[in-house]
This record gives structure tokens, C-alpha cells and sequence, in this order.
């Protein structure tokens, strides 16, 4: 079974993308962040006749989540239990589902803005839900995965340069122990591990040619349980779908399962 995660920027733009790259990388299951659509826009009549289901959570936002699959798509659960609010809102920012016996979450983790803003302290109170809603599932004998956009880069190394994001979010200490207490749980980060690359980014901001000149981050990460770690085959990023004119700033993270 072949599984992937992808921060799509927009649902709606990256479309003809989107349903090229299924076809190309013969995914099965696909979790998709910032859909930046609500229910009605989301393409799902043409998603299906890709020979994909899709479970969606969005509101025209610019949050918004997806599980598309063609394994099965079973026991649903729309938008993350427990979670927080921000400015009176409880964002779409999660939706899991059942794909051929493999449970997985799709998430997209609030960005934090600034250090001490209040959006910061959300993201914090966020990942703490997190954790408490996969708990179960992740200390379990199902395989078991949440995969997304985290907003947080687990490690020095996974920034292009530490020192540019001194005093910054996405690298704090509070970050990273809410990462840390999430694979407490009993999840592993599956992907760095040196298969097709050594820890490479997953994402390049559009600006100041953050592409072409490898400055990038990697925050899209893939979580497991021991039984899903365990199947993991092969895993890479595909930086080929970040080139060219209409890419997301995010590439798609793969994750090849014997299950």
C-alpha cells in the first residue's frame, strides 16, 4: 500500500496537478492539507472518477483537510475531538479514516504566527489534543498513522539554517516537547531514515527563490505505531512535484507499506 501526505495549497488550483500526480506515483491513500475550499468547491466528483473516496473537512477557510483513498475509506471521524478554539472558531484542521485496515489522521497543525501570540499558545493546546484523541489508536495493534503539516520542524537539521529562526516559531523547545510527548504515544517519525534521501525539506517558501536554493524546512511528517512502522518499505519526498510554474510550496511525502 502506498500512502502519502501533501499540503496542496489549494485544492481547487493544484487540481489538474493533483489528479496527474495520483495517476503517476499510484498512491492509495492520500491525506491533503489546506484545501482552502469549502464542501461545495471540493472536486470530489472528479476525484472519483480518478477511483477515489474522499472524507473532507473544510469550511472555505484557509485551513481545510482530506483523505482521499481507493482501499476503502470506513469509520469517518470529521474534525479532531477535544479541540481548542481560536477566536471563537474550532478550525477544520484534522479528519481521519480507515483505508484498507490502516487507520490514519490528516492533520494540519496551526502555524503559531509569533512567539507569545495568542495563536502560538492555540498551537500548543492543539497538539496537546492531538495527542490525547490518538492515543488509543497509536498505543494499539492496528496500524496506525497521523500524517501532515505540523508546523514544526522536529530537529536543528530540519531547517535549512537554525540561526535564521532564532527567537522564531516552528523550531521552539515548547514545540518540539509537544511533538515529543505526541510520539510518546507510541509513534515513531518513519521518514528520516536514509532511503531515497537523507532528511530531506518538505517544504520551500514561495519567496527569495527558497527552491532553487535548498531553503527549506521539513514539517510535513508521518507519525506511525509499532505495526505501522514496522510495514514501512521505502519512503522519500517527492521534490520533482515542488518544480515548475502552479507546485504547491509544499512536495508530497511517500510512504510504501507491505500490509
Amino acid at each position: 500500500m502506498r500512502i502519502a501526505t501533501w499540503n496542496v495549497n489549494s485544492v481547487t488550483v493544484r487540481l489538474e496537478r493533483l489528479l496527474a500526480w495520483l495517476e503517476s506515483s499510484g498512491t492509495d491513500v492520500l491525506c491533503l492539507q489546506e484545501l482552502k475550499c469549502d464542501l461545495d468547491a471540493f472536486p470530489a466528483e472528479a476525484l472519483r472518477a480518478a477511483g477515489y473516496e474522499a472524507a473532507v473537512h473544510a469550511d472555505g477557510r484557509w485551513n481545510g483537510v482530506a483523505v482521499l483513498s481507493r482501499v476503502g475509506l470506513d469509520d469517518v471521524t470529521h474534525g479532531l475531538p477535544g479541540c481548542p478554539e481560536y477566536d471563537g472558531v474550532a478550525e477544520r484542521r484534522a479528519v481521519a479514516a480507515t483505508c484498507g485496515g490502516v487507520r490514519v489522521w490528516s492533520v494540519y497543525v496551526p502555524n503559531g504566527r509569533e512567539v507569545g501570540h495568542p495563536h502560538y499558545t492555540y498551537k500548543l493546546e492543539w497538539l496537546g489534543a492531538l495527542r490525547t484523541s490518538v492515543a488509543a489508536d497509536a498505543a494499539g495493534a492496528r496500524p496506525f498513522a497521523v500524517l501532515g503539516d505540523f508546523n514544526v520542524a522536529p530537529e536543528d537539521t530540519d531547517v535549512w539554517d537554525i540561526t535564521v529562526f532564532e527567537g522564531a516559531t516552528h523550531v521552539t523547545e515548547a514545540e518540539r516537547a509537544a511533538l515529543a510527548a505526541l510520539r510518546a504515544t507510541g509513534l515513531t517519525d518513519v521518514v528520516p531514515r536514509p532511503l531515497k534521501y537523507d532528511r530531506p525539506f518538505t517544504y520551500w517558501d514561495y519567496r527569495q527563490l527558497g527552491f532553487p536554493k535548498n531553503r527549506g524546512m521539513r514539517i510535513d511528517l508521518v507519525y506511525g505505531n509499532q505495526a505501522f512502522a514496522s510495514s514501512v518499505k521505502d519512503a522519500y519526498v517527492d521534490r520533482e512535484e515542488r518544480k515548475g510554474k502552479g507546485a504547491s510550496d509544499h512536495a508530497p511525502v511517500v510512504i510504501d507499506l507491505d500490509v
